[in-house]
């Protein structure tokens, strides 16, 4: 079965939300839309205090081609434009929307022929929906659909293997809307003049992987691939390498070996925009974790708090330790329950204080090398963390350091229970890549 060398089997945690259909939660009195949801510029205000918005108004113009707007989620009145906290720790600029409950939407320009578009009017459409990458990784998607000419790509691959535990926000949309994902990727081949296109799912979600043949049937140039589970099966390089067997060179992009990678719920956020002509103003989380009362996937507005969500899903079970923004691998614990839900928040994970290690408490690297045996590409995340450890920043950057993607792997496996990720992120703070 299709995978790549190196990687761990964290328990995955799945059970807790796979079963519960996405429900759409009811809009909050007011939304704080940060004008940096991507990788890149981030957008400049293009309101003001005061002014009245509907859903779907640009409230943030993209500064630059490596950038995207923003818009409002709710319709109201600006109330404030300022710095707010984030789930990354650090303020951002953010439009503040209180919500009229009117649920007025800007003037949607619907596309019946939507397949018969060109490459340009769907890009086009792409770009004014501010659509980035909602894994996490939150790269514009029209950048993506936009390679140089020298770099020709011939396989768009869609990513369902959804590794990380805990999540299962992009199970419910293959299962609820397997169509919409096939057309999605569909709109994307046809974007890039593409003749082959796929969709990774690990076999652990036989489920969707039977509902997404089941769409793909009717099109002989998708195919729906099952993948072996192992995680960071579905970090982008891993899931090339497993799906077409080309390797991504270091430093390199999938599209120097003429691919292109897309998420699930950008794939359905795609076909939103160029069928309906509708902006990107809300997103599938995940809210599971054993401090949780009722694990939920929720469809949730960009910029709605992180406290409305945990309240939707009666609230904590017991004394909580940490609340994280993504998944346990590769998330962010967040310091705020105030922080809003932006493009990338694939989920929010609420851990007991049982079971939680504290990272204070690692000991020196004993030399077992299982982090080497388990880097999925293939570095030296002990020697990494060392270096880092001691402040030998441009010595760590000599031995790959920005090859790593932070996937965690050797953290999971390391039996000092270094805090390897967080050292090696210090490190490429303190060097130029």
């Amino acid at each position: 079965m299709p995978t790549f060398a190196g990687g761990v089997h964290p328990p995955d945690k799945k059970e807790l939300s796979e079963g519960k259909p996405i429900t759409p939660l009811k809009a909050p009195g007011r939304v704080v839309v940060l004008l940096r949801q991507h990788i890149g510029a981030p957008a400049k205000a293009t309101v003001s205090i005061g002014d009245e918005v509907r859903i779907g108004t640009v409230v943030g113009r993209p500064e630059g081609f490596v950038s995207a707007p923003v818009h409002a989620s709710v319709s109201g009145k600006v109330i404030a434009i300022g710095e707010f906290p984030t789930a990354m720790g650090r303020p951002a600029e953010a439009v503040v929307i209180e919500n009229d409950g009117k649920e007025q939407w800007e003037e949607l320009k619907e596309a019946p022929g939507f397949m018969e578009l060109s490459p340009e009017q769907i890009k086009e459409k792409i770009k004014a929906a501010g659509i980035v990458g909602m894994g996490g990784a939150t790269f514009p998607t029209v950048v993506k659909l936009s390679p140089p000419k020298e770099k020709p790509v011939d396989v768009v691959i869609v990513n369902g293997a959804e590794c990380e535990p805990y999540l299962t926000a992009d199970h419910r949309l293959m299962l609820e809307r397997p169509g919409d994902v096939v057309n999605g990727l569909r709109m994307i081949m046809r974007s890039l003049g593409v003749k082959k296109g796929y969709v990774g799912i690990e076999d652990n979600k036989p489920d969707a992987i039977a509902e997404m043949r089941k769409a793909a049937s009717a099109y002989p140039d998708v195919e729906v691939i099952s993948l072996r589970v192992k995680y960071p099966q579905g970090a982008e390089k891993m899931l090339i390498k497993a799906v077409t067997g080309r390797e991504v060179p270091p430093r390199a992009l999938p599209m120097d070996v003429g691919v292109v990678v897309q998420n699930v719920g950008t794939t359905v956020a795609v076909y939103e925009a160029v069928r309906f002509g509708r902006p990107l103003v809300e997103r599938v989380v995940t809210v599971t974790g054993e401090g949780i009362r009722e694990p939920k996937n929720l469809m949730a507005r960009i910029g709605a708090p992180v406290s409305g969500l945990i309240e939707a899903c009666g609230g904590f079970s017991g004394e909580v330790a940490k609340v994280v923004a993504g998944g346990p691998m590769m998330g962010f614990a967040i310091s705020s329950l105030e922080v809003p839900v932006t493009k990338g928040t694939s989920g929010i994970l609420v851990l007991p204080q049982e079971g939680i290690f504290h990272a204070d408490d690692f000991k020196p690297c004993i030399r077992c090398s299982r982090c080497v045996d388990v880097c999925p590409m293939g570095l030296t995340p002990g020697l990494l963390s060392v270096l880092a450890e001691k402040g030998y920043y441009e010595e760590a950057k000599t031995h790959n350091l920005f090859d790593c993607f932070e996937c965690g792997s050797c953290a999971f496996v390391c039996p000092s229970k270094r805090p390897i990720v967080q050292l090696v992120r210090l490190a490429k703070s303190m060097v130029k890549p």
